[in-house]
Parts: structure tokens; sequence; C-alpha cells
């Protein structure tokens, strides 16, 4: 894997390689946002809270498209039979969506806790997948997870940032960059007082006042395509 070793680089592959988090901007043309990324292994109560709070977007799980695969996930506009579907986001070519999901062994699903214990169990199971293709199936993957539930999952393009750059592919590039399993948690930075996606100067500035390398995805994608 070719690493750019440019000074915003190193130091993301570093958080990452430690659990994380990092922020990523995406692109001004598309969808002008910054996610707080996590490996998924990775991710503890304390992180989800984070997320919740400092970040306040939607806390998804990007799988690794082998590992979709394994799991036989579908893109959710597939799965659905309704009128209102409609796959086509201005953004992108379409939205890389699979189900929301629960640990069996989980309550509600929403709170901290059961959220980070759906993301860890996610990440272990795309390990081992990332171990050996045939060693998981979808009938393993549901005799641990059920939909609906609170973990929204995100399949990754085949080909990854040379398919796509979305966040979901930047966190599972982060992830083979750093030898993590191909699973990783991207949240979107929210602004509280304009409701719109933060700014990357305000992305930025958290990222500096919490300690948190901030990279912009143009980066990523020269460093890690």
């Amino acid at each position: 894997m070719r690493v750019d070793p440019d000074a915003d680089v190193e130091p993301a592959l570093e958080a990452f390689r430690s659990g994380g988090p990092i922020c990523v901007h995406d692109f001004a043309d598309r969808e002008g946002e910054t996610d707080m990324i996590y490996p998924a292994t990775a991710v503890t109560p304390a992180a989800v809270s984070r997320m919740r709070n400092d970040a306040g977007g939607l806390v998804c799980v990007a799988v690794g498209h082998r590992v979709a695969e394994a799991f036989e996930l579908p893109f959710l506009a597939d799965a659905l039979d309704h009128p209102a579907i409609d796959d086509d986001p201005a953004y992108d070519d379409r939205s890389s969506f699979s189900l929301p999901v629960n640990h069996h062994e989980t309550f509600t699903g929403i709170t901290d806790v059961d959220r980070a214990r759906t993301i860890t169990e996610l990440g272990n199971a795309a390990a081992a997948v990332d171990r050996d293709p045939d060693a998981y199936t979808a009938e393993d993957f549901a005799a641990e997870f059920h939909t609906p539930g609170h973990v929204h999952l995100l399949r990754g393009a085949a080909e990854g940032l040379r398919e796509r750059t979305g966040h979901t592919e930047f966190g599972l590039a982060l992830a083979e960059a750093t030898d993590m399993p191909p699973a990783a948690v991207v949240c979107e930075m929210l602004d509280d007082e304009s409701g719109a996606a933060l700014s990357p100067a305000d992305a930025r500035a958290y990222a500096e006042r919490q300690g948190i390398p901030y990279v912009e995805g143009e980066t990523l994608v020269d460093a890690l395509a």
C-alpha cells in the first residue's frame, strides 16, 4: 500500500491504528461533510457517546465489499419494495446503505453500550471474513445480528477509492492501510447553530482542540487510492 508522507496522513494512520478517531472532510463538490471515523473493533460506549454528542450525525458501520458479499448484504434500496424508493442521491450514483442491525445480545439497541456491542461485533465478524472468506456465512451473520436495528451498515465499493470517494471508502481505505479489519465507523459532523454540516474550518478547529487528526479527502485519495 502506497502511503503519502504528507504530514496530515501519517498522524491519521497512527491514530486509526491506535483506535481512532480521525476527522475526514470529503470534497466541497460532493457531500461537503466531515465525518468522524473509527476502526469498528475499537469502538467503546464512550466513542459512541462522542460521536453522538460531538459529531451528531448517523452512526454507521462501513464494511468491505468481500465482507458484504460474505454476509450477503443487499443494498437497502434493492431490499425494499415501496413507492418511496429513490436511490439517486445528489452527491453520488447510489447510496451505500445496507441493513440496519442490532446484535442479538443487545436490548433496545440504541444505547451507547448496545451500539458499541453491535459495532465491535460487526468488526469482529469482518475480521473473521478477512482471515477466511469461507469461515463466516450469511447464516452466521443472522445468528449474531438481526434487522431492523440501530446501527446502519454501509457496503464499500468493490474497487474502494478507485471506484468511489465517499466516507464509506475513506474508512475502509484507512483500515486497509493500517492492517485493521475491513470495518470502520463513520459519523457526520453537524453544526449545532446552523443545523447544517459542520464547516471544514470548524471541523479542523474541533479536531485541533481535541488532538484528533484532520485530513482532507483529496489527501487520502492521493495517499491510499
